[in-house]
Formats: structure tokens, C-alpha cells, sequence
């Protein structure tokens, strides 16, 4: 018997008991479902992670006044805060001013939130932030409508602003932003440009700001220090300068801060290499760890599918023995069951595949991105089939090895 015959006989024997054959694969459907979605956020994270390092660019940095290793606790926050100077727009000066590997570098001022107001609308806790205007250039902004504002008016603390598209379309629903008035604690700010829509991550709009020039943030919402204090985002001039200019950023930052050879630096530098790390160590351990969970469900699958298949045995050990009377031998048994198996667990496997989908496109739309990459699906299908076959052995065995005169004689 070949085995296009076996999976014929497999899948007749599932047909004939549609609602066993249903119950079986809930198991299998579940714990793929289940694993799929799990996995499909971890790899939409990974990918937005990417994603965004890649927007900026792979050859630039920031220079911040805290790092990583600065919160690991209470104590080295505390630490931290006494030893790290806040930033300065003369240390931004001296490293413009003397360094050779760097293409362009900018200023920008840590968030803070506030009401937004126009007319009647209202929008509360608004992230607000400043930048120096090269840093449209430097992080690749994507803009909408309108544009960026100009040097000029940073120079002269101008009202104007630059918003996301979320505000865009909620405080101006009839028509442009560009050129419309917005009011922050009572203050009239006239828009310049709407930046292209970036959707959302783990359900927080990446949309819903509103960003100013830097002296203008500084000028009207208490300075540029604290929780407003400055950071510098930098770009080397190529990717094989890259490492030259982060190290060139770090030698100048230590001479402006007058630091003595050996001693521990008191900023930090964030590279893409950095955050990609950061992720990983994050991520790692707990990957393994999440997708463990779900994977329970799968042996549970695996479980039903090999007490079902034992139930079968039972029931058809008439039938064998009359295929193994007529000539049928202990290879075409094992086939048969162990297709039969197969089959019951792959398809639990594509449905599961298909609700993990569905689940995707809600998540992706409402919540986080998610991601399920072609050599994941292909392998959540091997996989569940792999599981069925394991499951099946032990059965497709016993049913092989009947003795046909002593199957015949089943009730």
C-alpha cells in the first residue's frame, strides 16, 4: 500500500467521526494558536526594535546623561545622579566644534505631558518634547504635511510646533493642521507640519505629541533641566567611521568634563549595537520562558491525540485483523495509523495557524505589532505533524503487531 492510499484510508476514518476527530484537535489547535501568537509578538517586537534603529540609522548614537547600568537599583540610581552632570549646550558646542568623524549632531530635551486645547477639544496627557531642527535630518523624520521648523525659529523661541498625526486629526478633523493654532496652558502655538503616522507599541499612540523648538520648549515650560534636560542625538559620517565617532563623542565629552584618566564616566552613549544587545539579554532567558508556557498546551494536544488513537485501535482491531487476512502487512498498519495521527495534529496545526493570524491582525491593529515570519508557519505545521506522528507511534505499534486470527475474533 502506498502513501497516497494510507492518507486516503487516514482521512476517511477522521471523516467518519467528525466530532471525535473535532474534540481531538481542539488540544492541538489550542496550544498552536496559543504558540503562534506568543511567538508573533515577540518576533513584532524584535522587528519594531529593528525597525526603528534601522529609521534612525545604523551609524548613530546618543549621548545621555544616564545609562543602563545606572538603574540597576536605588543605589546606583542615587549614585548616579550625584556622579552624572545634566548635559549642556556648551558640551554640545565643544564636541561640533573639534570633532572629525561626526557628520551632524543635535540636541533634543527629555518628554514631559501636558493638555492641548483647541476650541472645544481638548487632549490630555499630550507627550510635548523639544528638538533643534538638524535633528529632522539626523532621526530621518517622516513628515506628513507641512515641515520641520526652521533654525530661525529656534533662535528666536518662536510659538510654533511640530505634531503627530493623532492630534492632527482630532484637534483639526475638517481640514489642514498646518498653519492652525493649539493651546498649551494658555499659550497660542501655530503648527508647522504633521509627522506621518507610526501607529502604536503595546497599545501607547506614537502619534499623540507635540514637539517644539528647543529653546521654545525650554522658554516656556520651566528649561531645559531635570526632567526637560538635554540629550544629544549624533550621526557619524559613514558606517566605517561609526565606532571612531562614538569613541571621538566619549574623548571629548571626558576633556569638556576635565576627567581624569581611569575614572568612570559620568554620561553614558547608546549605540543601535547597544539597544540590539539590550533587547537580547532582555529578551532571551524570557522568550524561552514565555513560549514554554504555551508549549504545555501542545504536549496536552499530543496527550488527546494518543488516547484517541489508542480508542481507535480498540474499536477497528476487527478491521485490522480482515486488512491483515487479505495480505496487508505490519509496515501498511503502522502507515495507516501514524498518517491517520499525522493528519488529526497538522490540521489542528493550520487552524491554529489561521486563529493566530486573525489574533495577529487585531493585536497588530489595536495593541502591538505582531509579526509571523513564513519559516515560523512552516514550522508550527511540521512541528504539530511531528507531534501527531510521536503521539501516534506507540499506537500505529500496537495496531501493526495484532495477531489477525486473534483481531478477528474482536467483538
Amino acid at each position: 500500500m502506498n502513501l497516497y492510499e494510507s492518507i486516503k484510508l487516514a482521512f476517511s476514518a477522521i471523516w467518519a467521526h467528525k466530532l471525535r476527530s473535532f474534540l481531538t484537535l481542539l488540544g492541538m489547535i489550542i496550544g498552536v494558536a496559543a504558540f503562534m501568537i506568543v511567538l508573533s509578538l515577540l518576533q513584532g517586537f524584535s522587528a519594531y526594535v529593528d525597525e526603528k534603529i534601522a529609521g534612525i540609522g545604523s551609524n548613530t548614537f546618543t549621548i545621555r546623561r544616564f545609562g543602563f547600568d545606572d538603574f540597576k537599583d536605588s543605589d546606583t540610581i542615587a549614585e548616579a545622579q550625584r556622579r552624572n552632570k545634566e548635559l549642556s549646550f556648551d558640551e554640545l558646542q565643544f564636541i561640533k566644534e573639534r570633532a572629525q568623524f561626526i557628520d551632524k549632531i543635535g540636541a533634543k530635551a527629555l518628554p514631559n505631558s501636558r493638555e492641548v486645547r483647541r476650541g472645544s477639544e481638548v487632549l490630555k496627557d499630550v507627550r510635548i518634547e523639544g528638538a533643534e531642527p538638524i535633528i529632522a535630518d539626523i532621526e530621518k523624520i517622516d513628515i506628513a504635511e507641512g515641515r520641520y521648523f526652521t533654525d530661525s525659529e529656534n533662535e528666536n523661541a518662536q510659538r510654533v510646533c511640530f505634531i503627530g498625526s493623532d492630534v492632527a486629526k482630532k484637534l483639526f478633523p475638517y481640514g489642514s493642521a498646518v498653519g492652525g493654532e493649539i493651546y498649551i496652558e494658555g499659550l497660542p502655538y501655530r503648527v508647522v507640519g504633521v509627522r506621518a503616522e507610526q501607529g502604536t507599541v503595546f497599545g501607547q499612540p506614537q502619534d499623540v505629541f507635540v514637539q517644539f523648538p528647543i529653546k521654545t520648549y525650554g522658554a516656556n515650560f520651566g528649561g531645559l533641566t531635570q526632567s526637560r534636560g538635554l540629550y544629544f542625538v549624533a550621526k557619524a559620517k559613514s558606517d566605517e567611521v561609526f565606532n571612531d565617532a562614538v569613541e571621538e563623542a566619549r574623548i571629548l565629552m571626558r576633556i569638556k568634563r576635565k576627567l581624569a584618566p581611569g575614572e568612570k564616566d559620568n554620561f553614558s552613549i547608546f549605540t543601535p549595537e547597544a539597544v540590539s544587545s539590550l533587547k537580547e539579554r532582555i529578551f532571551g532567558t524570557i522568550s524561552i520562558v514565555i513560549l514554554a508556557v504555551p508549549s504545555i498546551a501542545l504536549v496536552v494536544g499530543a496527550i488527546v491525540i494518543m488516547n484517541i488513537m489508542l480508542v481507535a485501535v480498540t474499536e477497528r482491531t476487527k478491521e485490522i485483523g480482515i486488512r491483515k487476512s487479505v495480505g496487508a502487512r505490519q509496515i501498511d498498519i503502522l502507515k495507516q495509523f501514524l498518517c491517520e495521527s499525522a493528519m488529526l495534529a497538522a490540521l489542528g496545526g493550520i487552524i491554529g495557524l489561521i486563529i493566530a493570524e486573525i489574533a495577529g491582525y487585531f493585536l497588530t491593529k489595536y495593541v502591538f505589532q505582531t509579526r509571523i515570519s513564513i519559516w515560523s508557519a512552516v514550522i508550527a505545521i511540521l512541528v504539530s505533524g511531528g507531534v501527531g506522528i510521536a503521539a501516534g507511534l506507540f499506537p500505529a505499534w500496537k495496531a501493526s503487531n495484532l495477531d489477525p486470527v486473534e483481531a478477528l475474533r474482536a467483538e
